[in-house]
């Protein structure tokens, strides 16, 4: 029977060429590489059967949009890619072990994910950029701007954390009724993912159990190095130190979060400092830009508009 969601997925990858970008590969070293959507004009048009080639760095800001955990970059991005490109120069990395890309070192920490995509964007001619990182990649942008100050010059993120410790893990799993953040995460079954859903969104979703069914096919692999990303995230330390960063950060939230509920939210901004801001949208949930993407998208572009203007960057 043919997978729904695998049938669509030539149809998202048409509509992503038609918004601006197209696939490329970053071989960053032997058995690491990254998938990334860049611009189209950043790439030759190879003859036919070669694979194209950087032939230019961006010429318009950079924004690097990285996603979550749930699916890999097109998929979560998919309303905000085409909203942007035509003021931004958009990057859509897959991280490790999603959509293609893949490693064979045993780490599985946000540093190393933070340092692959550094270091591929530096082979696509990237040296300043806005990062916006959903949950799993707001936590990567996080660190990301903490190693590469040089190289980001501001983070919106939404959904997500500084850090997750054992405490709000813990906390976090009981208040939804999970046993750990692989049940919820990645789950399994049809029942699994209806109730990562009604969980993620704050509107009901209704899909049929035969396009979950797909759907858990498609997005849900690479299932044992997944569960090890998420071991890889937890940290013993109950207090862990905060980063003095130097650049602006937006903290961009559904008001109805049930995950990284937004009084989670208005700490982390205390915990940041000066630079950090927070902005609510009304009526969303963790999946606050594909629930309510034209807020999500004036929001993002306002922040966007806000911040010194810089060539390629």
């Amino acid at each position: 029977m043919v997978n729904l969601v695998a049938l669509q997925r030539p149809l998202l990858h048409g509509l992503m060429k038609m918004a601006g970008v197209r696939p490329y590969t970053v071989e960053l070293e032997p058995g690491t590489a990254m998938n990334f959507w860049v611009p189209n004009e950043t790439l030759d048009k190879p003859k036919k059967g070669q694979k194209p080639t950087v032939k230019a760095s961006p010429t318009k800001p950079v924004v690097v949009l990285v996603h979550g955990f749930a699916a890999e970059g097109i998929v979560t991005w998919q309303f905000q890619i085409g909203a942007l490109s035509k003021k931004y120069s958009v990057y859509v990395p897959d991280l490790l072990f999603f959509g293609g890309s893949a490693t064979d070192k045993a780490d599985r920490s946000p540093t190393l994910q933070a340092e692959c995509l550094a270091a591929g964007l530096r082979k696509l001619g990237v040296e300043r950029c806005t990062v916006v990182g959903f949950s799993y990649g707001g936590m990567v942008g996080f660190k990301l701007a903490e190693l590469y100050p040089d190289m980001v010059r501001a983070l919106v993120v939404s959904g997500s954390i500084l850090a997750m410790t054992c405490s709000v893990s813990d906390e976090t799993m009981e208040r939804l009724g999970c046993g750990s953040s692989s049940e919820l995460l990645l789950p399994s079954s049809v029942k699994g993912l209806k109730t990562l859903l009604s969980i993620a969104a704050h509107k009901k979703l209704y899909f049929p159990d035969r396009l979950h069914k797909d759907f858990l096919e498609v997005m849900f692999t690479n299932r044992k190095e997944r569960e090890e990303l998420l071991e890889g995230l937890v940290i013993d330390t109950k207090d862990p130190t905060i980063p003095k960063f130097p650049q602006r950060i937006h903290l961009l939230w559904g008001e109805n979060d049930q995950i990284f509920q937004q009084e989670l939210a208005h700490n982390m901004k205390e915990q940041l400092g000066e630079n950090a801001t927070f902005e609510g949208i009304k009526k969303a949930g963790h999946l606050v830009h594909l629930e309510r993407p034209c807020v999500y998208n004036r929001c993002l572009k306002r922040f966007l508009a806000s911040l010194p203007h810089e060539d390629g960057a």
